[in-house]
């Protein structure tokens, strides 16, 4: 394979699209379509999903923050990044990204990269999900801090060497993706000195966001 290679955007021809249930924070949405020009038609359920940032944050002695909190359908705590939905109509990716930092581990930073853009179920869900290095932490100050509800009551923060980090995923023992996608591509990028990281505003056309139309209607 060449080096250089990459994901293409690949519209098919799409024959009826509707949403079969709208929830709250996503939409399961059936579609028919073909794969070429008058090709045997398939029919494929999918979730209409807003799209996610999540943030590795580093402190200067070089260790990452994760957070424990519980998951219902999998019924586990577990070690993940901050991270949240992108359900402002309108802001800014890197700003909803310094949101999340800002309301589940009660941090800020001055200096954001991109470190990877994944899609985390391509299967079954449009969700897009960019994932920040985010560095020059310093806490939000007390007055300024969100209120944590629900299951983010239980939040538990700790600072862990990146290392014992990768160790966790390589192990078995982390299973979020996005803290799993993290720990390691930044893993890769402090071997370079984080030079080929992409600036915090790079373009994300992934994003469903980022097109004039989407193939199954309005999008939300």
């Amino acid at each position: 394979m060449a080096q250089g290679f990459a994901d293409a955007q690949s519209p098919r021809p799409l024959l009826e699209s509707e949403t079969v249930y709208s929830g709250p924070v996503w939409d399961v949405v059936k579609e028919k379509f073909t794969l070429t020009d008058g090709g045997e038609p398939l029919v494929r359920d999918y979730i209409a999903h807003p799209g996610a940032v999540a943030i590795l944050a580093m402190n200067e002695a070089g260790q990452v923050l994760l957070i424990n909190q519980y998951r219902h359908p999998v019924r586990m705590t577990l070690w993940e990044i901050p991270a949240g939905l992108l359900d402002v109509d309108g802001e800014d990716f890197q700003v909803g990204a310094a949101r999340e930092l800002a309301e589940e581990a009660d941090l800020q930073a001055s200096e954001w990269q991109v470190l990877t853009d994944l899609f985390l179920s391509p299967g079954s869900s449009r969700e897009a999900l960019r994932i920040y290095l985010a560095r020059g932490i310093t806490e939000v100050p007390e007055a300024d801090r969100h209120t944590r509800t629900h299951e983010e009551a239980e939040i538990k923060v700790e600072w862990v060497d990146l290392d014992d980090a990768v160790q966790a995923a390589l192990q078995g023992r982390m299973h979020s993706p996005s803290a799993v996608a993290a720990v390691l591509a930044t893993a890769v990028a402090r071997g370079n000195g984080y030079r080929d990281l992409r600036p915090a505003d790079a373009p994300w056309p992934e994003h469903h966001s980022q097109h004039s139309s989407w193939a199954n209607g309005p999008v939300r």
